[in-house]
Formats: C-alpha cells, structure tokens, sequence
C-alpha cells in the first residue's frame, strides 16, 4: 500500500483544515459569485464541499452509490447557511478519523464499481475524494482571487496558512 490508513486519514483531515482556511478569505458579500451562470456560486461551492467527501466514503465503504443517501445530504447541504457549511467541513476531520480509521487493510483493498469503473476503496478514496478535495479546493481558491483576495498565495492553497512566499 503507498499510503497508510494514517496517512490517508492525515491526508483528508488536511484538506478539511484546508477548505475552513480557504472558507474563512471569504467575503460574505461574494458569497453569490460565480464565474458563469451555470457554474456553482462561492456558497453552492462550499455547501458541495460539506458533504460530497463524507458521501462518498460511506458509499464506497458501503460497497455502493447510493442515491437516495447523496440526495439526503445535497439537501440537507442546500439547506446550510455558510456559518453551518463551514462549520460542516470542519466536522469531517472527526467523521475521517472515525469512518476510515474503523475499517482493515482488507477493508481497503475490498473491490467497487463506482461510476463504470472498478477499484479498490483505497483507491477510490485517493482518486475520486482526496484528488476531488484537491480539485474543488483548487477552485474555491479562484473564485477567491477573482473576487479580489489578490495577497492569497500557494501557501493558502496548499498549506493552509497565511504566510509569505519563500524566496
């Protein structure tokens, strides 16, 4: 296995930490801003972000998408204002901790099909939902800098932090 369960657990803690630092540069006056009319606004964005990890993990670990369970939490995420959104990602740490720290290595390597195509839930955790976590977080921090937040800088993005750009 290249990572451990530690290390993905670590791994998608991370990227929750990251997504409350990339939610609080926010300015709750941008909230609607969308670059186009048909992408997701700030908000829509982040309430996605609230639940579309833990969903899929409690699918994969389940064997299988569940719609009627992906459209529970879509609503309940639609419902949130962006204090409970934001308070919705910091959860997710726990929710990790817990859901994939409970499961064996042969948990992990168990087959799925998902979406036409077949893995390993480990796999399936590190394709669909870490790389997700990196792609969408990769967006917020756009819709960020679009909206004028021009002193954030990779270290946001990446680390999580506020700081300088090493030389």
């Amino acid at each position: 296995m290249v990572l451990t369960k530690l290390e993905l657990v670590a791994s998608m803690q991370n990227e929750a930490r990251i997504l409350v630092h990339l939610a609080g540069k926010v300015d709750r006056e941008k909230l609607d801003y969308r670059p186009t009319a048909t992408q997701r606004s700030t908000l829509d964005l982040l309430r996605y972000l609230s639940m579309m990890g833990p969903t899929m993990v409690r699918a994969a670990k389940a064997g299988g998408f569940d719609e009627a369970d992906w459209t529970r939490e879509e609503q309940a995420a639609q419902a949130r204002d962006f204090a409970q959104t934001v308070a919705a990602i910091g959860q997710q740490s726990d929710f990790y901790a817990k859901v994939l720290g409970s499961m064996s290595d042969a948990d992990f390597r168990a087959e799925i099909e998902m979406f036409g195509s077949k893995s390993s839930k480990g796999a399936f955790f590190v394709n669909v939902v870490l790389c997700g976590y990196a792609a969408y977080r990769t967006q917020l921090f756009v819709y960020l800098k679009a909206c004028g937040r021009t002193e954030l800088n990779t270290m946001n993005l990446w680390a999580g932090i506020d700081a300088p750009m090493g030389a």
